[in-house]
């Protein structure tokens, strides 16, 4: 039977779905089949966003229409029918699960003081421990504007924590500990002491308020006000409003009342205003504000629509019919949510709970327990976790590309990695927030900048004296981004560097090769992919970067990939593949692989090491035991070394379409300091996982060599 855990509130607004979204990302950390369920949907015309929110994360594949027990309807008309019908619905969730999210209601009826108490007797019939979420607001939504309020005092806290502790207990429910959500960040540890005199011995956790998680997005705005986007990109609707400014004076008036993140309201006559708002945004000397919303339904005359189409605007520009009283109302009232399509909420939800909730206590109060099997979102956890315990500094070269700026927001929010960014600062700061995107923390370089241009030309010709590089040479060569960030890694003043988003692999990794240089007893720079699987984690080598290595080159091969094997907590077990097994077959192309099994023999005694070996004899323990019984690699093998990069190519990208394999990587290996390549079509999570990846790489070889002291700027 599954363990659950059930995450309910005593009121509505407290930002449950937070919660209920950290719990699931730590659950999905430690088991393999994560199931999500909702007792009482929000609407029965409508779907259900936090269960959308729920089910789009990667650990969970459930049907939405399995994980929702009932309506408010059904529990209206018969409470103790409905109650029958969600029990009915959980356990058939719960059957194909390890464990179970149960998210109650959300007091999104007409308000009920026995809402609570109603979750509370779910939570009993389910067998599950309730996870009382508090909110942290004075009004909690009733009197909020853009959803911020005030905080709650700390006595206020205790007190909601002893009401909604009786209504629990009046219904035998089980409490397992309590989150105190959107707290005062002023007074968080206050907080959290005063929930805990409530109900001593029960952990609790407070998490402080983020405006962002509760700030509306432009698409909410313009849903709220019936508008209709008028010009400027539509994916910019995703940028969240953190305030309102009324455009009611003249534009010499209006300029200095622009917010950070503010939608500025403007009647649809007041034209000079429009542009005048449109300039400042340009200039970048004003605040830059989420979006324009024109109110009255005017049309805009016919010069001034000709002037904007001429602008490089990107800004949400919204028109709607209401009146200016009627378009602040419906503004102020609109609330965010927490929604799978917002990547800055996700992150920060992710990143408050993994700061503010102890998850290996909350794990050890649901008794999960660790499993053997390998998930590839297990594998991409582990990779931000061990980036995070050792953050290093990694340099993007790429930063007029969007996924560079999303991936740099995601691991910066998560404090993966300290990040430069190479671009002109204004440029790729003002596309960043245009965005919604925060990357405040990276340092945005341009890769012009005089002082170190001057240097890295500088040591760029004295490296590549001996082919005849002048300075002047030099002073061009070291402006392109792939040399200057290659660069920067080379003098210290990053730790490693990942590109290629936007670059060939040629360009990404052809500095190295002329400036970073291989690693003592490596012969040739190689690379692997981590194949992520259903349930465990390969290493295939090499199939990106040398295409007919020789028995040494291949030996060097199985070598550095063993060694990367071990960086990632894989017990190398080396497969060196072939057509044929063992003695079985003969020919030049097996013959290269003999010869390298046994380089790698004498080179690495204690490595564990097979070939030649067919794929399936190295992967299958029941051809293994036909083909090769007495071996200790053929059929348990982790690392599959193939003979070619034709092989091995079209092996890896075999394996990840038809299998649905996770492909990290390339991964390069044998440079003295790492330097990894992105494919052309990357997605943003897959230059996170390379960014942890290179910190990984840094970490290992920072421990290889003596230690260094200071950084990081010439």
């Amino acid at each position: 039977m599954a363990r659950s855990i059930y995450i309910t509130s005593a009121e509505g607004n407290t930002g449950k779905s937070t919660i209920a979204l950290g719990v699931l990302d730590t659950l999905s950390h430690r088991t393999g089949r994560v199931g999500v369920f909702r007792p009482i949907a929000r609407s029965a015309n409508e779907r259900d966003y936090v269960l959308d929110l729920l089910l789009s994360h990667d650990s969970v594949s459930l049907d939405y229409d399995d994980c929702i027990g009932a309506t408010y309807d059904e529990v209206h008309t018969d409470a103790e029918a409905a109650l029958s019908r969600i029990v009915q619905r959980y356990k058939a969730v719960e059957a194909q699960c390890d464990v179970v999210v149960i998210v109650g209601s959300d007091y999104t009826d007409v308000g009920s003081p026995t809402e609570l108490g109603y979750n509370a007797r779910i939570a009993t019939n389910l067998g599950a421990p309730v996870l009382l979420v508090l909110g942290g607001r004075a009004n909690q939504g009733s009197g909020e504007r853009l959803g911020q309020d005030d905080p709650r005092s700390p006595a206020h806290m205790s007190d909601i924590a002893e009401l909604a502790l009786l209504e629990l207990r009046n219904a035998h429910a089980t409490l397992l500990a309590i989150v105190a959500n959107r707290a005062d960040s002023e007074h968080l540890e206050e907080v959290r002491r005063a929930v805990e005199a409530a109900e001593p011995g029960v952990p609790v956790w407070a998490i402080p308020e983020d405006p962002y998680l509760i700030a509306p997005s432009m698409e909410s705005i313009m849903q709220a006000t019936d508008g209709v986007l008028l010009k400027g990109d539509r994916a910019l609707l995703s940028r969240e409003a953190l305030g309102v400014v009324v455009a009611g004076m003249s534009m010499v008036n209006v300029l200095p009342r622009l917010e950070q993140g503010a939608v500025l309201v403007v009647a649809g006559d007041r034209t000079e205003v429009l542009l005048a708002a449109m300039m400042a945004q340009s200039a970048g000397t004003f605040p830059s504000i989420a979006g324009i919303v024109l109110n009255g339904g005017f049309d805009l005359p016919e010069p001034i629509e000709r002037l904007l189409d001429g602008l490089p605007q990107t800004l949400p520009i919204i028109r709607t019919k209401l009146g200016t009283y009627d378009t602040i109302v419906s503004i102020t009232r609109t609330r965010g949510r927490l929604a799978a399509d917002s990547q800055r909420k996700y992150d920060a939800a992710l990143a408050l709970f993994e700061q503010h909730v102890d998850a290996s206590a909350l794990l050890d109060l649901l008794n999960v327990a660790h499993t053997d099997v390998v998930t590839p979102l297990m594998f991409e956890y582990g990779l931000l976790e061990r980036a995070r315990a050792n953050r290093k500094h990694i340099v993007l070269p790429e930063g007029d590309d969007d996924r560079i700026l999303r991936a740099a927001h995601t691991l910066l929010a998560r404090e993966v990695a300290d990040l430069t960014i190479l671009g002109e600062t204004f440029e790729v700061r003002s596309r960043a927030i245009e965005l919604g995107l925060d990357i405040g923390r990276a340092e945005v370089l341009s890769p012009h900048d005089p002082v170190l241009a001057f240097k890295f030309a500088e040591e760029y010709a004295r490296l590549r004296a001996h082919k005849g590089v002048t300075i002047d040479q030099a002073r061009d060569q070291v402006t392109d981004v792939s040399y200057f960030g290659t660069m920067m890694v080379h003098l210290g003043l990053a730790d490693g560097m990942v590109s290629g988003a936007t670059h060939t692999t040629a360009h990404t990794i052809r500095p190295g090769f002329e400036i970073i240089k291989t690693k003592p007893g490596v012969d040739v720079v190689s690379s692997v992919f981590l194949m992520a699987l259903e349930d465990r984690v390969l290493v295939y080598g090499d199939c990106a970067v040398v295409p007919d290595p020789d028995a040494s080159q291949l030996a060097d091969i199985a070598i550095s990939s063993s060694a990367t094997a071990e960086q990632f907590g894989i017990d190398p077990r080396v497969a060196m593949l072939s057509y044929s097994t063992g003695t079985s077959g003969a020919g030049v192309d097996v013959e290269k692989v003999r010869e390298a099994t046994a380089l790698v023999r004498s080179r690495r005694p204690e490595l564990l090491v097979e070939g030649p070996i067919q794929y399936d004899a190295a992967a299958d323990a029941a051809v293994a035991a036909t083909k090769m019984p007495s071996s200790q690699v053929a059929g348990r093998a982790t690392v599959f070394i193939f003979p070619d990069l034709n092989t091995g190519n079209n092996t890896y990208k075999a394996v990840q379409r038809s299998a649905g394999a996770v492909a990290i990587g390339p991964v390069l290996q044998g440079l003295r300091k790492p330097i990894n390549d992105l494919s052309r079509g990357a997605l943003v999570q897959d230059i996170v996982n390379t960014v942890a990846i290179t910190a990984i790489q840094a970490q290992a070889d920072a421990g290889a060599d003596a230690p260094k002291t200071g950084r990081r700027r010439a």
